[in-house]
């Protein structure tokens, strides 16, 4: 059959958001032939992740993935979803990264003939960061490095510290697409970008209170209280601003640890040295990566109280999300703790949030899975744990719960 009549479509648009669905269709192929749908994209290092999946044309000769299941591939049933969330790296251990956000990441969808491998019709989905006449201001404020996007429209808006994980740099994709649900996100580096230090002997959470303090002052902040969200190391960064610093209503914490893990925290005259790992708790598992799940002690022990963050002192509101099978630390074990040391101190000011099979690095949704990486504190890969499909459901679910808990606390009469 001619292959022009054969046509792949993208709706509602081929030009969306990230965390946008999207439907894929293809129309004019034979009564129920088989099709392979290939996808592909290649991020800034380039790295190149890629899907496929098995279908079969209806008796119309049309392949609609929101309805249709997938028979084979890189997964199997209905996933609308399915040909971003699958896509696996040709490169191990590699997360997707994505510099900067003023372009799209292009991934391209293509139909095959399942007999021959042949490409009978592609389409390419731009998958944006940034709405229209949003702004992305580069931040060199005093010491503060970063990145800041204020939403189009008439401010103020609530202001959020976007910090990020171990390994230094500044990462904008969270950042700039919840500045595009109404809120004036800060994207803060620490370490390891521009003029700060690569390998820093300690972290100065004055220089974190400069940027709470510099984001308030802004015209389209509205205040008076300010959120963070964080992730993994960043987390007990943004617990120990949360219990030292005022202003702070609403902090979100990822996969973090309720104690100060790898390098030194300052505040003024108060020094939390980091947990001691226990090295003979390090497992290897079969394909050779290292498990380091197990390796952080219990802080909550006499000889470990130093290291653990005094969040009794806090009066925000907290959301931990945790995945069950985060294989970077015991998340579910250091949120359930950071929950019962709020309770002992008399305060419901938190929600814990579990995903089971989800692992360690909960992104943006449709973001592809990352099982294992390069540790920055380990000096080579290791293993996040997590199964592709429930990380990615747990992906959708926790972005809907991050921008309702800021929605909820980041408003006139919540405060610290």
């Amino acid at each position: 059959m001619a292959y022009s009549q054969i046509r792949l479509k993208i709706l509602p648009s081929v030009r969306c958001l990230f965390d946008k669905l999207v439907q894929v269709k293809v129309e004019g192929l034979a009564p129920f032939k088989p099709v392979e749908l290939r996808s592909k994209l290649v991020d800034d290092r380039g790295v190149v992740f890629k899907a496929s999946a098995l279908y079969k044309a209806d008796e119309t000769g049309q392949v609609d993935v929101c309805r249709a299941p997938s028979l084979a591939g890189s997964y199997t049933g209905v996933e609308p979803m399915g040909l971003f969330w699958a896509m696996a790296s040709d490169t191990p251990h590699s997360k997707l990264l994505k510099k900067n956000v003023l372009s799209p990441t292009l991934v391209e969808i293509a139909a095959t003939s399942a007999e021959t491998g042949e490409v009978l019709t592609s389409e390419t989905n731009e998958r944006g960061y940034m709405t229209e006449g949003m702004k992305r201001i580069p931040v060199q404020e005093g010491r503060i490095r970063g990145v800041l996007f204020i939403p189009p429209g008439k401010g103020p808006f609530p202001g959020i510290v976007d910090l990020y994980t171990l390994g230094g740099g500044l990462t904008e994709p969270r950042a700039s697409l919840l500045a595009d649900k109404g809120f004036v996100v800060l994207a803060l580096a620490y370490y390891g970008y521009q003029d700060l230090p690569k390998n820093p002997k300690n972290l100065d959470l004055e220089y974190f209170e400069e940027a709470v303090t510099y984001l308030r002052s802004l015209p389209e902040v509205r205040g008076p209280g300010i959120g963070i969200i964080s992730i993994s190391h960043s987390g007990a960064l943004a617990l120990s601003m949360s219990s030292f610093f005022s202003g702070i209503s609403a902090t979100v914490c990822i996969n973090g640890c309720s104690a100060n893990t790898v390098i030194p925290l300052h505040y003024k005259d108060v020094v939390i040295p980091p947990l001691p790992p226990v090295i003979k708790n390090i497992k290897i598992t079969d394909s050779g990566l290292v498990d380091i799940r197990d390796a952080l002690p219990d802080p909550t022990l006499e000889k470990n109280r130093a290291s653990l963050i005094p969040i009794e002192r806090a009066s925000c509101q907290f959301l931990f999300a945790v995945s069950e099978d985060d294989h970077n630390w015991n998340s579910a074990f250091f949120a359930k703790q950071a929950a019962a040391t709020l309770r002992n101190h008399g305060k419901e000011s938190f929600q814990v949030v579990t995903y089971p099979k989800a692992g360690h690095f909960l992104e943006v949704p449709h973001m592809p899975y990352c099982s294992s990486g390069f540790h920055a504190a380990v000096g080579q890969a290791v293993v996040f744990g997590g199964e592709p499909k429930a990380h990615s459901e747990a992906q959708l679910d926790l972005w809907e719960r991050v921008q309702e808990f800021f929605k909820s606390h980041l408003d006139n009469k919540s405060t610290c």
